[in-house]
């Protein structure tokens, strides 16, 4: 709608923020919190992931925590791959599905590995992450 005398208040699309996206898909406040309640700190290294794979899933009783769980789990991968792993970067793909573009142009689609862990416990998020830091 256009009300004269309010101007045109439509913004511009701006480029998307790198740095706002990649703070905002690292919060994973569900994840978090089930690993610190189990003495997990997640500091964003590969060594947490290793910490997150030994947690007793107990998620997985749960049907309405499992899928949050696992798309946080995919979104704390994602932000160790990007914060250590040289060249990597989110990219929100046109279907909106946030994935990590590594420097040789593969796709990585972080969230389904993280539903997958979350679900079976394999693969495991640390070796997903020493096969995407071999690239």
């Amino acid at each position: 709608m256009n009300i004269p005398f309010l101007g045109n208040r439509r913004a511009k699309a701006a480029a998307p923020d790198p740095e706002g996206i990649a703070d905002l898909l690292a919060e994973c406040d569900l994840l978090r919190s089930q690993a610190s309640r189990e003495g997990v700190r997640l500091d964003d290294s590969a060594a947490s992931l290793e910490e997150l794979d030994q947690l007793v899933p107990r998620w997985r009783d749960d049907e309405e925590i499992l899928p949050w769980l696992g798309n946080d789990a995919g979104l704390y991968l994602g932000t160790v791959i990007v914060r250590t792993v040289p060249g990597a970067a989110w990219w929100i793909r046109p279907d909106g599905q946030p994935v990590v573009r590594l420097a040789s142009g593969r796709e990585f689609d972080v969230v389904a590995c993280g539903q997958e862990w979350a679900a079976h416990g394999a693969p495991e998020l640390s070796q997903l992450y020493a096969e995407v830091a071999e690239e």
